[in-house]
């Protein structure tokens, strides 16, 4: 039996070039569900073109070594790179982002050439996912953000990057705070208190932008309902964004991914 050659950007958890023989729906069944080395969280991947080609990685080697396993069995994945994968990764190569919980239900999304309506909040939230995992508080809208995390001169920051944002209301957080100092900040890991600081600091700072609230991004126990725009890959050049879909429209259509999201 003649399987197709898939390309697979695996975004979260680990960074991988990742061959296989398997559809997307079934690859994702194999990772969360059937791979040992895959315990358990989220999966957030990209397929790419197969036809992408790019030096840095050998893809002509891994698709020769997609053979089927001598049952029949298609070839589930074959890494072909796991450092500095999404820098020499071509944007255009981009196909649909899959969205997965640990149940192997799933959300695809579709890339649109049309950017992010910036919103008049004082402040937001983001989330770095990859290659480096940050949460940060800036000024910066969700466009903005990603000319000044890959800025060359940025010593935090990556060529590209992949991030998204949290659904988050600088008034209404610290209003609730002011009312109840142990309100819950839905950001794990944070303390109300220490974000509050945050938020004083960025605000009483004289051209400070942006304010690092945590040294990882454990998207595994932050809800995708919790998300504000969506996903976005950044560079200088270039940017591809991916819109969340209305989660009414999750619960309609994808209702098992909407339970558990």
């Amino acid at each position: 039996m003649t399987y197709e050659k898939h390309l697979y950007l695996i975004l979260h958890p680990n960074h991988s070039l990742i061959a296989s023989q398997l559809s997307p729906g079934d690859f994702i069944k194999h990772y969360v569900m059937g791979s040992s080395r895959h315990f358990e969280g989220k999966l957030i991947f990209a397929e790419l073109d197969p036809d992408f080609r790019n030096e840095y990685f050998d893809i002509e080697g891994a698709y020769d070594e997609l053979v089927p396993h001598e049952d029949g069995r298609p070839k589930a994945t074959k890494f072909i790179k796991s450092y500095r994968v999404l820098e020499n990764v071509d944007f255009d190569a981009l196909g649909k982002l899959y969205i997965c919980n640990a149940s192997g239900d799933f959300v695809a999304l579709d890339a649109t050439p049309a950017d992010p309506k910036p919103r008049s909040d004082e402040m937001g939230i983001i989330l770095e996912i990859n290659p480096v995992k940050f949460i940060v508080l800036t000024k910066y809208n969700f466009l903005e953000f990603s000319r000044f995390i890959t800025d060359p001169a940025n010593s935090k920051g990556a060529p590209k990057v992949f991030y998204a944002d949290l659904e988050f209301d600088v008034e209404e957080f610290m209003g609730e705070f002011d009312a109840n100092p142990f309100v819950r900040t839905f950001v794990p890991g944070i303390e109300p208190a220490r974000l509050r600081n945050a938020i004083l600091e960025v605000r009483n700072t004289p051209g400070k932008k942006v304010k690092g609230i945590s040294l990882d991004c454990p998207i595994d126990r932050i809800s995708y309902k919790n998300l504000r725009h969506g996903f976005m890959f950044a560079s200088q050049g270039k940017n591809k964004y991916y819109p969340l879909l209305p989660l009414e429209e999750v619960e309609r259509k994808f209702y098992r991914f909407w339970k558990s999201m």
